[in-house]
C-alpha cells in the first residue's frame, strides 16, 4: 500500500539505514496514527526485517513466545524454537545470530515497546546492556522501539536518567495528517471530497489516518459522520475512553484534565487549572500534563503579553474536542438517536456553526505555517499566539483569534470566520474590527505597527467597510 505524506520521516528513516553505524531510533506518536504502517511499507524489504509486537497487558512468558515466533521467522524460516525464559536469553540468541549476517542490514522493529516492558521483565535492562556492550558495535544493526504511550516513550527512553541515558541516535515524532495530506489520503482511497467538506471531517476525527479509512467512498459525509460517530457500531462511537485506558494507567484522573480544560475556549492557566483538578488528579499533576501534551490531546502556551510563569493549556485534538461537545451525550444514552438522519440536522443548527466556528481557529492556530507562507512572511520571524482580554468595568472584553508577532516590529492580526457562504464585512462588524483593534493597541507596551487579515472558509467579498480594514485575506485553499 502507497505511504500518504510523511516525506520528512522517510527521508530521515533511510538517512539512518544507510548510515554507517548502527542506529536506536524511537519513534513515538498518538494511537492510529500509522506507526507501525509506516516502519513495515517503509522498511521491511530493506533487508533482515524483525518485528515483535508487544500484548497489552500479556504476562512475561507470552511476550517472549511471540518474541522467539518472530526471530524463527526472521532467521530459521519459522521454524518451532523453544521459548527463552528471559530477555537476557532472548537477546543472547539474537545476538549470536545477527553477527552471522554481518553483510546485512538488519532492521530490529519492537511495536508497542511500553506493553512488551512489563513489570519486572527487566526489558529495558536488558536493552540497554545489549546496546552498549554488543548491538551499538554493529554499523549494520538498526534498533526501531516504536510506543503510543508517548509519555513513556519520552520518560523512559528519549529522556531517560537510568540505564538508557542518552542511549537513542534519533527519536521521530509521528504527527497526524495536515488538511493537504488528509485530502492526498482521500483521493487515494477514492473518497471524493472538496475542501469545505475535507475541513468539516477534520473538525470530526482531525488527520489521523485509521479513523479517515473508516469513510464509505459510496456514502456522503454527513451519511458517513452519522454511522462512524453515532451509531453503536461505530469506531468512534466509544473511542474516546477506550483511547485513553490504553495510553494512560490511571485514565480517568487524565480525562478529568482534559475534560477541565476544554471547557475554556481560549484555554486555562495552569494555577486555576491547578484549583480545578488538582485533588481530582492525584500527585504528579505536572507529569499528567506532561503526558497529555505527549499525546497530542492538550497543548501548553503562553498568551501574547503573558510572562513566562503564566503557562495557559488548550485542548487542541479535533476527535476529542468533537467527542466531548458531540458524541459523548449520544453515547452515555446507550441508544441510537431515532432519527437515521441524525447528524443531518444536528449539522444545520446554530449550535454546529457556532462550535465549527471555535474549532477552525484551532485548525487555524495548527496550520500557522501555511498562513505564515501565504502572507509572504516566512523570512520573517513569527511568534504564533492568540489574545484574550476580559472587560473589567465599564472596559470591552476582546480576542484576538491568531496574532503573528513578527520580528520586523509589527503584528498581524488574524480574524477568523466559518461561513458557508461567501463572507463579507458590514458596516457593523467594521466597527467591531476597529474597536478590537482600538483596544489591543491600548494594550501593547510599545508601538508596533498592525495588519490585520481576514481568513475564511469560502471567498471573501471586498466592499467599502473592508477596503481601509483589512490589509489581507486568505482563504480555506491557502491552509491546503
Amino acid at each position: 500500500m502507497q505511504i500518504i505524506g510523511r516525506l520528512k520521516e522517510k527521508e530521515l528513516l533511510d538517512k539512518l539505514m544507510s548510515s554507517k553505524q548502527a542506529e536506536f531510533i524511537a519513534l513515538y506518536g498518538r494511537r492510529r496514527i500509522g506507526k507501525t504502517f509506516l516502519v513495515q511499507q517503509h522498511l521491511s524489504k530493506k533487508g533482515l526485517y524483525l518485528e515483535c509486537t508487544g500484548l497489552k497487558d500479556g504476562k512475561l512468558q507470552a511476550q517472549l513466545h511471540n518474541f522467539i515466533q518472530s526471530f524463527s521467522k526472521t532467521f530459521y524460516s519459522g521454524l518451532p524454537l523453544q521459548t527463552s525464559k528471559s530477555w537476557r536469553e532472548a537477546f543472547e540468541l539474537l545476538t549470536i545470530e545477527v553477527k552471522k549476517h554481518k553483510n546485512k542490514k538488519i532492521i530490529i522493529f519492537l511495536d508497542e515497546l511500553p506493553w512488551l516492558a512489563t513489570r519486572k521483565s527487566e526489558l529495558l535492562q536488558n536493552l540497554d546492556y545489549f546496546w552498549n556492550t554488543e548491538w551499538s558495535k554493529l554499523p549494520y544493526f538498526k534498533l526501531i522501539v516504536c510506543g503510543s504511550a508517548a509519555s513513556w516513550m519520552i520518560a523512559n527512553l528519549i529522556n531517560a536518567k537510568g540505564g538508557l541515558y542518552n542511549r537513542v541516535t534519533k527519536s521521530i515524532l509521528l504527527e497526524p495528517f495536515n488538511l493537504s495530506e488528509t485530502k492526498e489520503f482521500l483521493k487515494s482511497q477514492k473518497i471524493k471530497l472538496n475542501d469545505k467538506q475535507i475541513l468539516d471531517l477534520y473538525m470530526v476525527m482531525g488527520g489521523i489516518p485509521f479513523y479517515l479509512n473508516q469513510l464509505d467512498p459510496l456514502k456522503s459525509l454527513t451519511q458517513n459522520i452519522n454511522e462512524i460517530c453515532f451509531r453503536k457500531d461505530g469506531l468512534l462511537h466509544e473511542e474516546f475512553p477506550r483511547l485513553f485506558r490504553s495510553l494512560f494507567e490511571r485514565a480517568e484522573l487524565n480525562l478529568n484534565i482534559v475534560r477541565e480544560i476544554a471547557k475554556r475556549r481560549y484555554g486555562i492557566d495552569f494555577k486555576t487549572l491547578v484549583e480545578k483538578v488538582g485533588k481530582k488528579a492525584g500527585g504528579r499533576f505536572k507529569e499528567r500534563l506532561q503526558e497529555l501534551e505527549a499525546a497530542g490531546f492538550i497543548q501548553g502556551f503562553l498568551p501574547y503579553g503573558r510572562k513566562k510563569r503564566d503557562h495557559y493549556y488548550k485542548v487542541i485534538d479535533e476527535y476529542t474536542l468533537f467527542y466531548l461537545k458531540w458524541i459523548e451525550e449520544v453515547a452515555q444514552k446507550r441508544s441510537i438517536p431515532k432519527e437515521i438522519d441524525y447528524w443531518t440536522k444536528v449539522s444545520k443548527t446554530s449550535s454546529w456553526l457556532s462550535w465549527a466556528g471555535y474549532s477552525f481557529e484551532n485548525i487555524c492556530y495548527k496550520h500557522s505555517y501555511k498562513i505564515i507562507k501565504a502572507l509572504n512572511l516566512e523570512s520573517t520571524g513569527c511568534l504564533v499566539s492568540h489574545w484574550h482580554y476580559k472587560a473589567k468595568g465599564l472596559e470591552e472584553g476582546t480576542q484576538i483569534d491568531l496574532l503573528l508577532e513578527r520580528e520586523d516590529n509589527a503584528i498581524t492580526l488574524c480574524e477568523i470566520k466559518y461561513s458557508s457562504q461567501p463572507f463579507s464585512i458590514d458596516k457593523t462588524y467594521a466597527k467591531q474590527l476597529q474597536k478590537k483593534i482600538e483596544i489591543f493597541e491600548n494594550h501593547l507596551k510599545q508601538p508596533k505597527q498592525i495588519f490585520l487579515t481576514l481568513i475564511t472558509t469560502s471567498a471573501f467579498k471586498e466592499n467599502i467597510w473592508s477596503e481601509d480594514l483589512i490589509n489581507q485575506s486568505l482563504t480555506l485553499k491557502d491552509l491546503f
